[in-house]
């Protein structure tokens, strides 16, 4: 077998306008020709791109314009780029199918899944076999099996096997707790000694079935919860009896973002206005995204609309951006006083259940109205249980009265 290597990457979300911001589609698109740049110098025989190449099933005609200048580029490098679709560029219908089939149709990407036999092949050195996302885990259990039925994929012993996919397996070191697991391991076939994959945004390698599993992680923070984690793409050598050596390449190119969490914990809304404007000021640099997550439990009587977020954010003067995620809660009964309703000797549950809401509601109204509303509580809980509506609404009403 011919030694040779290839580019791994995934998840370059080409046209994500993220806050809103052209500067954000631009910023996509920046590191997608810093990847071609670094690819075109590498020399790769071929360039992978496991999924979501868009990050809208229908991109707009400048994020177009770029993916194909760049495709053209690598085209006219001698770089072969192999294509599946992911999550957010798999096609929307039947009718209208994948924007990745007139990009093949041009010559500037081959999109395996539409190949005959969804393959790929250098006779010498390598095969290569691509499925499309169906984006659930029901449609993934349904449809897949079929797919490699009518496209039966056929590994060579002779040669390097890749297997190219985008979703995320059912792995217990693999899947994200926010992310559903589109597909059992065993619905992947054996035979290949190499499986890149896409969809999962942070690079990781572990032994799987015969061969190598691979996620090479996003091109920039598509989510702020992914700021710390490097971007960039694998690149894979191959020897000659078929040793893999997969390097993780990191790019430069993707903007910076700061992440600031703090628990204001009892803390009022103007000192809250003026403890963050604060945080913000310091962590002020050029072109960088803030992200400000605010947690904590306002004090009684205090509400979340009176933190001055505009305030905020002309603290920062040289960021792009500062965006504020707001996770104050407005109140809390604390664990003491729940614990000590619900483990008291009251005999009737309603009664435990007066004293709670009583509880509650006596922080933002005087003793008579928070002792009303408490009843009115308790009183919707039988009827709602029952599914009595009318008796809800009755209730409900007489509230309101």
């Amino acid at each position: 077998m011919k030694a040779f290597s290839f580019v791994h990457a995934a998840d370059l979300h080409l046209g994500y306008s993220q806050y809103g911001l052209e500067a954000r589609r631009e910023d996509f698109d920046k590191t997608f020709q810093e990847l071609v740049d670094k690819t075109i110098e590498l020399k790769p025989d071929f360039m992978i791109i496991a999924g979501d190449l868009f990050h809208h099933a229908r991109p707009s005609n400048v994020t177009l314009e770029n993916a194909i200048r760049n495709f053209s580029r690598l085209r006219d490098s001698g770089v072969a780029a192999l294509v599946v679709d992911g999550s957010h560029d798999s096609a929307p219908n039947i009718i209208t199918g994948s924007i990745l089939n007139p990009l093949d149709s041009a010559g500037l990407i081959y999109y395996l899944p539409r190949r005959e036999g969804a393959c790929w092949r250098i006779s010498d050195c390598c095969y290569v076999y691509g499925i499309p996302n169906y984006r659930t885990r029901r449609k993934t259990e349904e449809l897949l099996p079929a797919f490699m039925e009518q496209n039966r994929p056929t590994p060579d012993a002779s040669l390097f096997n890749i297997f190219v996919f985008h979703m995320a397996l059912d792995l217990p070191s693999v899947k994200p707790p926010y992310m559903e697991a589109e597909a059992p391991p065993e619905l992947i076939p054996e035979g290949f000694q190499y499986y890149a994959a896409g969809h999962v945004h942070k690079p990781y390698k572990e032994n799987f079935k015969s061969g190598l599993l691979v996620y090479s992680g996003c091109t920039e923070t598509v989510s702020y919860d992914e700021a710390e984690i490097k971007k960039g793409f694998y690149h894979v050598r191959v020897d000659e009896k078929g040793k893999v050596s997969p390097e993780f390449i990191e790019l430069e190119s993707p903007r910076k973002f700061v992440v600031l969490e703090h628990d204001f914990m009892g803390v009022n809304p103007s000192k809250i206005t003026e403890l963050a404007f604060q945080l913000v000021k310091g962590a002020d640099e050029d072109g960088v995204i803030i992200i400000l997550v605010l947690k904590g439990v306002l004090p009684a009587e205090a509400n979340r609309s009176e933190v001055d977020v505009a305030s905020i954010r002309t603290a920062a003067e040289k960021a792009l951006l500062v965006h504020l995620v707001v996770l104050l809660r407005e109140s809390e009964v604390s664990e003491e006083i729940v614990r000590s309703i619900f483990e008291s000797e009251f005999k009737d549950l309603k009664t435990k259940a007066f004293e709670y809401f009583l509880q509650i509601f006596s922080e933002r109204h005087s003793r008579e109205e928070a002792e009303k509303i408490a009843r009115i509580a308790i009183s919707l809980i039988e009827p709602l249980t029952k599914k009595q509506e009318e008796k809800v609404k009755q209730t409900l009403e007489e509230l309101l009265q």
